[in-house]
């Protein structure tokens, strides 16, 4: 199947000591989210159960909360439940301009420790060369997801200029790097290429390239490569199947990932999971909240759907994972009933119920 490869390689090597204690019914924190994040989230949950996936799950609201400390968290019950069952999965949260709080993902990623972002991109078939002029994306985008310029470290120094520093650390760099050679190693990727900008950021992306090179020297057999990310950012585009595995810092990541989302259809296509030093995994819809899209009932299941496809993975639950996939898959290559940011007019209930259909179909 045409994700099976780049969805199956965030599980297998990835706390298989904490999934191998999970009962048959595994209990899972779930956050809708804002604006349609409710909407996906129900079809992710009605797809689920007609699949017959034994995930019971634990829904909270989340919102800031401003500290004593002014540090923003979430509700504890909320925190409670991530810690207690290890896996969560999220859909789209607001951030208000200017409002006086981090980004709700931001602190979701403090708060749990989930130091790595996976972002696999590749072409899906009946979309390749209709909403996309690719054919032939399949890369993953490994993302450090804690620090640099996303560390919320700003300060006024007078009226009308703002200090905002970007942190880097040698821990940080360390662990996203080893985490992206394991990947490459256990799933078979030949290649990893470390974007930065150390030629600007000198002493920051230097350290983070440092780490990444010692790491390399572990993995004899992975190519590694360094580019700038202004050049990956031309070269992916021009032909994006000269590129494999790619590690980077904060922000490259949360860039370049949407770039890589842009070549396979969008971020309604694109899954994501968020991975911890302490066995917790968070998968999450990037996208955004898609206000428009709520009241018409639009809203796209796919991106929240395939990275909840990645947690059965992560779980071993490769059965449902690998039906939920394929119903979804052949729904899409038909185009019959395709939400309208992936070229069709169907509503979600439409787009859901097809893909159910679907899974009916194979029992």
């Amino acid at each position: 199947m045409l994700l099976s490869r780049a969805i199956r390689s965030v599980a297998q090597h990835t706390f298989n000591a904490t999934v191998a204690t999970r009962c048959a019914s595994t209990k899972v924190t779930l956050f809708p989210g804002d604006g349609i994040g409710p909407q996906i989230a129900d079809s992710v949950k009605k797809i689920f159960a007609e699949a017959g996936a034994p995930i019971e799950w634990e829904e909270y609201a989340i919102y800031p909360i401003k500290g004593n400390d002014g540090v923003t968290t979430i509700p504890q019950d909320a925190i409670d439940s991530v810690k207690k069952n290890k896996i969560g999965l999220k859909g789209p949260l607001a951030t208000p301009i200017g409002k006086g709080h981090v980004s709700m993902n931001l602190t979701i990623r403090r708060t749990f420790g989930l130091y790595a972002n996976v972002r696999p991109a590749r072409s899906l078939e009946g979309l390749a060369g209709v909403i996309t002029p690719y054919e032939n994306v399949d890369t993953v985008i490994l993302r450090e997801n804690t620090e640099g310029e996303y560390s919320g470290i700003e300060h006024v120094i007078v009226p009308g200029v703002v200090q905002s520093i970007k942190l880097i650390t040698a821990e940080a760099s360390k662990n996203v790097a080893e985490y992206a050679f394991k990947y490459a190693h256990d799933m078979g990727r030949k290649n990893i290429v470390a974007l930065h900008k150390s030629n600007i950021m000198i002493k920051a992306d230097t350290l983070f390239l440092e780490e990444c090179r010692k790491v390399a020297a572990k993995y004899p057999h992975i190519k590694y490569d360094e580019m700038y990310l202004d050049s990956a950012c031309l070269n992916i585009v021009q032909d994006p199947s000269q590129f494999d595995v790619m590690v980077m810092p904060n922000l490259y990541g949360d860039i370049f990932s949407d770039l890589t989302a842009g070549l396979i259809g969008g971020l309604g296509l694109a899954p994501s999971g968020n991975m911890g030093a302490d066995g917790v995994a968070v998968f999450e819809a990037v996208h955004g909240t898609a206000d428009a899209c709520v009241a018409e009932d639009k809203g796209n299941p796919t991106a929240l759907l395939l990275s909840a496809v990645m947690m059965l993975h992560h779980l071993e639950m490769t059965e449902y994972a690998d039906k939920i996939e394929a119903a979804t898959m052949a729904v899409i290559k038909e185009g019959k009933s395709l939400t309208g940011d992936l070229g069709g007019s169907a509503t979600n209930p439409i787009y859901t119920e097809a893909i159910c259909k679907k899974i009916r179909e194979m029992n």
